[in-house]
């Protein structure tokens, strides 16, 4: 925040005598955007303030910027507090000094929480909202800071009843652009939630308002970039990969338009209208991150791999200039995804030096930690069965099912650790235990047929599991004897694999259909099929003995604490290859 942004208001107040308070206002202006910043001698002219007994509309807004600066600039949290509490006290006795009073009240409650004194936080903030109902921006821009305080919590409840409030508050004073933000953001919270009823109403509204709004180009754009992004995610989360494309086309075509329209500089009439949701930037890199999400689930890897390519280098280029933390949750969203896509098509040894990258950026913040240490957890496990650590597969998977409270990342990570129990062949019982924690209550559809799985995935167009669930039928109908049918599921089994590429699909469709061409007595079709099997074979080996060879590859015994910093090299692989072929 500018300390000279109120220069000329105090000008116009200020008697010729005190006149030293802009000189002094200017010297700390000077250094503060000095090239480095001088934050000590800006820090001095500012505390030289007090030396001349200001009256109070200036004392408290000294106090402001001293706290801010402090806050923004340096570590000394204790005097930031110190000033901005008496920014707080000081403004509530002076009259008509919103911009002060609610700006200190902003900035303390967001140091607050930096010091985990959120009980401190809350209070001030629902004061500052109570008192701030005739100040339209301050009274939205505090309802959202309370409703984001309280999602961080995980009081999603709390969160969505604020934002209620806040989008009727907007509705009265007549911005309906604000009042599309509240909705829009309690929506996103829904869908958190998985209050699924309640959503589908919520962005009806939501679509009506964007499109009946008429006001600053890049606004409205963004106000339809959030209401497509919450679409698509609310398909995306159904598993609707083939209902979903017309609104991620939408979503594509809006990002274009964005990047093609200039800032506009004219401030909205309407006070309340005087906020943004992402900068244009940021949208770029959603809208890349949602596309890689709804490659991922259609089975389209290099369509994956090529926006995260785009995405992650975008995000290099803002990190320089911009450290929002929300750039790194993109981050580590984005690999993820694409870790889960080495893993599939083969590549082992990239996914966990990707795995590492993701490690070193929970290391730079607890909270991302705290956010993802049960994806980073399940990733490891997944990787563990790649290379057939089960012992450590398992070690991981227990791990992330102690770490998450989401139910669909839970029933995830179950159904994987019960493929460790199968693959392993003498743990029934734990394999039975485990099976009997998914419930079907929790809307999870587990009395479903393969034939019927196979319906659905061939309708929404999603192709590993379509793959999948091809090659397992084939492989049933192999055991049944019924050659020719094996033959018919395993083929397409094998054309989609190649398609996405699914390397372990691919292992398995090739091995299956050697055996089945032999039993057909196909021999040159048996031949060429057992050719595809050993090439894959091949591949898959030597990226084994490459992923197990890594310092990194010491990660699958990391069940505790936070990542570890430094990571020892080991000698070679250790597993055994055999279940692997």
């Amino acid at each position: 925040v500018s300390i000279m942004f109120y220069k000329i208001e105090i000008n116009q107040q200020l008697s010729a005598p005190e006149r030293w308070y802009l000189a002094l206002l200017g010297f700390a202006e000077h250094f503060r955007t000095s090239s480095p910043p001088k934050i000590r001698l800006c820090v001095h002219c500012l505390q030289a303030v007090f030396q001349f007994k200001p009256p109070q509309r200036i004392e408290a807004r000294t106090h402001l910027q001293l706290g801010s600066v402090l806050y923004h600039h340096t570590k000394n949290s204790e005097l930031a507090r110190s000033h901005l509490e008496k920014a707080w006290f000081i403004s509530q006795q002076v009259p008509q000094f919103e911009d002060v009073k609610f700006e200190a009240a902003s900035i303390l409650s967001e140091l607050f929480c930096q010091q985990n004194l959120v009980d401190s936080a809350k209070p001030l903030l629902r004061k500052a909202i109570q008192i701030s109902q005739q100040t339209p921006y301050w009274h939205c821009r505090l309802l959202f800071q309370l409703a984001q305080l309280h999602t961080l919590e995980k009081d999603l409840v709390s969160a969505c009843d604020l934002l209620g409030v806040g989008a009727e508050y907007a509705r009265v004073v007549g911005s309906e652009y604000t009042r599309a933000l509240f909705l829009l953001s309690k929506g996103m919270l829904l869908l958190m939630e998985r209050k699924l009823g309640e959503v589908h109403p919520l962005l009806t509204l939501c679509g009506t308002i964007v499109e009946n709004w008429q006001g600053n180009p890049i606004q409205k754009e963004s106000l339809r970039v959030f209401f497509l992004v919450l679409q698509v995610t609310h398909y995306l989360d159904a598993g609707q990969v083939k209902s979903v494309k017309p609104c991620l086309k939408q979503l594509q075509q809006c990002i274009q338009t964005i990047s093609t329209l200039h800032d506009d500089e004219i401030l909205p009439s309407n006070p309340a209208d005087l906020f943004h949701w992402l900068p244009k930037e940021h949208m770029c890199v959603l809208v890349y991150l949602v596309t890689v999400m709804h490659s991922m689930q259609a089975g389209y890897l290099e369509k994956a791999q090529k926006y995260t390519d785009k995405a992650l280098m975008q995000l290099e280029k803002l990190k320089m200039l911009d450290c929002s933390p929300i750039l790194s949750t993109f981050q580590v969203i984005l690999l993820e995804h694409i870790i889960m896509c080495r893993l599939v098509t083969g590549h082992k040894a990239t996914a966990l030096q990707e795995i590492s990258q993701v490690c070193q950026l929970c290391q730079q913040s607890p909270r991302l930690f705290t956010n993802h240490a049960a994806q980073l957890h399940t990733l490891l496990g997944l990787y563990c069965i790649s290379v057939n650590c089960m012992d450590n597969a398992e070690a991981q998977f227990t791990t992330a099912l102690r770490l998450t409270t989401h139910q669909e990342l839970w029933t995830y990570i179950v159904t994987n650790l019960a493929s460790v129990y199968i693959r392993e062949g003498n743990r029934h019982q734990e394999l039975y235990s485990l099976l009997e924690r998914i419930n079907p209550d929790h809307n999870f559809p587990v009395r479903r047929f393969l034939r019927e799985t196979l319906k659905m995935s061939n309708a929404e167009d999603l192709n590993r599991l379509t793959a999948c669930s091809l090659v397992l039928l084939g492989h049933i109908f192999y055991v049944l004897g019924n050659h020719r049918e094996s033959n018919n599921m395993v083929v397409p089994a094998m054309q989609l694999a190649s398609k996405i590429p699914d390397m372990s699909v691919q292992l398995w469709s090739s091995a299956l259909l050697k055996d089945v061409n032999k039993a057909l007595g196909n021999t040159m079709d048996a031949h060429e099929a057992a050719q595809m099997h050993q090439n894959f074979s091949q591949q898959l080996l030597q990226d084994h003995i490459a992923a197990c060879s890594l310092p990194e590859h010491n990660l699958i015994s990391w069940t505790d604490g936070p990542p570890p910093v430094q990571i020892q090299a080991q000698n070679g692989p250790t597993t055994s290859l055999a279940s692997l072929l």
